[in-house]
Parts: C-alpha cells; sequence; structure tokens
C-alpha cells in the first residue's frame, strides 16, 4: 500500500484538489479495463481518513451485492452489525449513512464504490438509492467523498457523467483514465526492475500499448521480441485470449462493438463516417452514435475531421495498440484455427513485408498519440497550432496524382509543418524516387488547401534519419523515437 503511482499527474491533482475540498465531493472515474482506475483510488484514498471500498460481483445478484457491501460497512462500524441483510439498497444505504453521519465533523470518509455497472444490476434500485441519498444527506456532509468507478465507459457516461435524471449535474468532478503515454510507459517500466532502451520499449508499446497490466507481464531477461513472443502467441499468453474477454466486460453488444472496430481497422488512415455505415450496413442514429461513443472513451478509437474538411465529414481511425496488433497477427490464427506450436513465431515474423507493413502503422498510430512531445521536439512549445492529417484522392480516370500526409501542424505564424512518419531498425535513407514522391506529396498539398502558408517538411523516423543530398535539399527537421519519449 506505500507504493507510488507512477504519472497520472493530472489525476493525482484532481484528487487533492477533492480531498482539500471543503464540501462533499461526487467523482465519476471511468477508463478501460486493466487501465489501473482501482490502484489509483486506492493508493491516493487508503491511508486518508475512513476509507472504505466495495467492489461489484460479476453477474451478483442484488441481495449478494447487498450483502458484500454491508460486509465492508461492518468492518468499519462494527457496532451496526445486524445478523439480518438489508431487503434492499435503500436500507443499506440507510444503515451507512446513519455511521458516517455520526462520525466526527473532522473526519473524513470517502466511499469507492469499484465497478459500479456490476453493483447496480438492472431493477436493483441501486442508482435511485444513490440520487436520493446524495441529494437529501450526502451532499450535506462536509466530510464525504463518494467515488464510483466502472470499466463500461459507455455506462458511466449514460448513467453518471451525462445522466438526465436525479444525477444530472451531481458530479462535481469526473476523470477518464488513459492508457500510460511512452514517457509514463519508460518510469512504470523502471519501477518494476526492467532494464529496457527505449526501441524495446517501443516495439512493446506497439503491441500492448501502455496499460499497466499488459505491462507487468513483461519478463525481464527477456527481450521485447521475446516477450511479445510469449505474451501474445501463447495459449497461456494474457494477450492471446484478452480481446473477447475485454470487449465482453466492456459492452452490452460486444458483437456489434467487434464489427465497427474489424471495419475500422481495414483502412489504415481512416474511415468516413458515411463508409463505414455502408460496409457495417448499420443504421445512422442514436444507437450507432452510443456504439461510437462507448469506443471512443474506452479509448480504442478517435473521431477526426481530415484537414481543410468540415465537420460533417468525420472519420474513425483505430488508436489502440493492442487492437490493431490483434486483428492483423491473432485473430488470423484463431479464424484459421491454428495452434501456434512454434516457440519462435514472432522472432520469424520480424522483418518479413507483413511485419513491416504493420510496424509502419503501428508506429504512425503512436505518433499521432504523442503529438504534444512532437511539436515540443519541432519547438513549437511557444506557438499555437492546431494538428491535423490530410488525403487526396483524384477521381477516377484522372491525371492528378494523390496524396497522403500522416500528420501536420498549422500553426498561427504562417507556417505549416508537415511531418512523414517512418519506422526502420536502421537510420531511414530518402533517395531520388522517394524524395520525388515527398515533392510530389508537397505540391498537390500546396495546390489544394485554400490556406497559403509557408510549408516545413519534417521527418518522424524511429531510429533517425540518414543525411544525404536529397534529405538536406527536402527536410527542414528529423527526430527520431527519443524525442517520444519526453514528459508533456
Amino acid at each position: 500500500m506505500n507504493q507510488t503511482v507512477i504519472g497520472r499527474e493530472p489525476e493525482k491533482a484532481i484528487l487533492h484538489k477533492l480531498w482539500q475540498a471543503q464540501a462533499a465531493q461526487f467523482l465519476a472515474l471511468y477508463g478501460r479495463r486493466r487501465i489501473g482506475k482501482t490502484y489509483l483510488i486506492r493508493q491516493f484514498f487508503h491511508n486518508k481518513g475512513l476509507y472504505i471500498e466495495v467492489t461489484g460481483l460479476k453477474d451478483g445478484s442484488t441481495q449478494e451485492q447487498i450483502a458484500n457491501f454491508m460486509q465492508q460497512v461492518y468492518r468499519q462500524f462494527p457496532q451496526a452489525l445486524s445478523l439480518k441483510i438489508p431487503e434492499n439498497w435503500h436500507i443499506a444505504l440507510e444503515i451507512f449513512t446513519e455511521q458516517i453521519e455520526a462520525l466526527p465533523k473532522t473526519k473524513k470518509a470517502t466511499l469507492f464504490l469499484d465497478e459500479l455497472p456490476w453493483l447496480a444490476t438492472k431493477r436493483s434500485g441501486l442508482m435511485q438509492a444513490i440520487d436520493y441519498f446524495w441529494n437529501t444527506r450526502w451532499c450535506k456532509l462536509k466530510n464525504f467523498r463518494l467515488i464510483v468507478c466502472g470499466s463500461s465507459a459507455s455506462w458511466m457516461l449514460d448513467n453518471l457523467v451525462h445522466a438526465k435524471g436525479g444525477l444530472h449535474n451531481r458530479l462535481t468532478q469526473s476523470i477518464l483514465l488513459q492508457p500510460f503515454n511512452l514517457h509514463e510507459t519508460m518510469k512504470y517500466c523502471k519501477s518494476l526492475g526492467l532494464s529496457l532502451s527505449n526501441k524495446q520499449l517501443l516495439e512493446l508499446y506497439m503491441v500492448m500499448g501502455g496499460v499497466p497490466y499488459y505491462l507487468n507481464q513483461i519478463t525481464k531477461s527477456k527481450s521485447a521480441s521475446q516477450n511479445i513472443n510469449d505474451i501474445c502467441f501463447n495459449k497461456n499468453g494474457l494477450l492471446y485470449n484478452e480481446f473477447s474477454s475485454l470487449f465482453s466486460a466492456l459492452f452490452d453488444n460486444p458483437e456489434i462493438n467487434r464489427l465497427i472496430i474489424q471495419t475500422i481497422a481495414n483502412k489504415n488512415h481512416g474511415i468516413s463516417r458515411e463508409e463505414l455505415l455502408k460496409q457495417t450496413k448499420l443504421s445512422s442514429g442514436g444507437r450507432f452514435n452510443h456504439r461510437i461513443n462507448e469506443l471512443t472513451a474506452s479509448h480504442f478509437i478517435q473521431e477526426f475531421v481530415p484537414y481543410g474538411r468540415t465537420r460533417r465529414d468525420i472519420y474513425y481511425k483505430i488508436i489502440d495498440p493492442y487492437t490493431l496488433f490483434y486483428l492483423r497477427w491473432i485473430e488470423p490464427l484463431y479464424k484459421s484455427s491454428r495452434q501456434v506450436t512454434d516457440k519462435g513465431y514472432w522472432l520469424k515474423k520480424l522483418n518479413t513485408p507483413a511485419y513491416n507493413t504493420w510496424s509502419g502503422y503501428a508506429f504512425e498510430s503512436i505518433c499521432l498519440n504523442h503529438t504534444a512531445q512532437i511539436a515540443k521536439a519541432l519547438g513549437l512549445e511557444h506557438i499555437a497550432y492546431e494538428t491535423g492529417s490530410w488525403q487526396f484522392i483524384p477521381r477516377k480516370n484522372s491525371q492528378e496524382q494523390g496524396a497522403q500526409i500522416d500528420l501536420l501542424f498549422d500553426r498561427n505564424d504562417g507556417i505549416i509543418d508537415i511531418c512523414e512518419i517512418k519506422y526502420c531498425h536502421k537510420q531511414y535513407t530518402v533517395d531520388k524516387a522517394y524524395a520525388k514522391n515527398l515533392a510530389n506529396k508537397m505540391d498537390v498539398f500546396s495546390k489544394h488547401i485554400k490556406i497559403k502558408k509557408h510549408i516545413h517538411l519534417n521527418m518522424i523516423c524511429a531510429m533517425g534519419l540518414k543525411h544525404n543530398l536529397w534529405s538536406d535539399d527536402l527536410v527542414q527537421q528529423a527526430i527520431d523515437l527519443n524525442a517520444l519519449f519526453a514528459a508533456e
């Protein structure tokens, strides 16, 4: 219980402010499974005042959930012990509230309801009871903190964050806990005693992202590739079977959400809303928007508008590294009913054409999630900018050339920084043919954007850029993977 919480600085600041407040506080914390929600709250509050933690039981009945709740209450308030389990949540919370109201006003009390979606079973009455007690009694207790947590982001959004009923606008704070970035991942791995280079960390991050529980599976004595082989391609490895259980735990309709995810994943640079609806054969409207919102809140996908387009031109892309990896490498094994018997399966895939294609898109996705670090490396810390991506697809039978820009920074000082992203195990070399491609890309972009600004071309190369005549002529700045590990 005395372990340090790595990273999470904005979240810890929110929790500190919540603890110091001179009024009752109601916090909703949500984020995908394995992301460290429980750990964060437990480490911050366990030695502060009176702390009661209750975790929902997966598929538990209402009476089982109430019995579990009362067991934790009786541990703190043995004087309230009764042989009879309360008949409903209202009675259970009445018993709890009487004990909290009897506390000295100087002693703060925190009730942490973990996995609230499991506690609040259908027709259980728990949400109505929380609504009643918060609005009538708990909100008046200056020494009381209520924290609710759930992995089902959509449930938390619908029932708390965006609630339209009695709990509407009752939250004093909400936190969406996201995966670690590369800097936090580096610090976390060091805390685990792992000695890994930034290149090795990047290889692991491209597979499992910044999910703390996944990073805990890494074995000290093995390389990144060996760990990936063991964790992802061994039938007993955590990430070999994680995807299905992850979706089942998070979503009420996992099959439909998987269909959406798989369809988006087929388009490496994103898919338009119109095309997504067409390919999935789903109806546009509230239910579709709901599924998109829960996938976005769970950090599986990102909604974006390509540079130069209007809000009507919404696109979606996968931003979760494990999802990209699973759909490209692990799911095909399931579909073919193949068992991986080769203990060196992943190591034999390295540097194959399929590996090179996947690693390029995986690295690009990571860069798009570390734009603050890239901007810092480009010297944009004190310059206002907007980020985006851009694509031009010429009409059929047109003589025009198309172009794809991975990342750009539209600066307010009259410059647009275009970033070309390349993943390679050695320094990247710009040859004559590629230089021509880059020059064409800049020409096409200049021709089709309406804003006339000076354009800078930058290269983001994992292992750096090898300087030659072509690169020196075209490239303004080149940054390597180390820039992505910088603190924001």
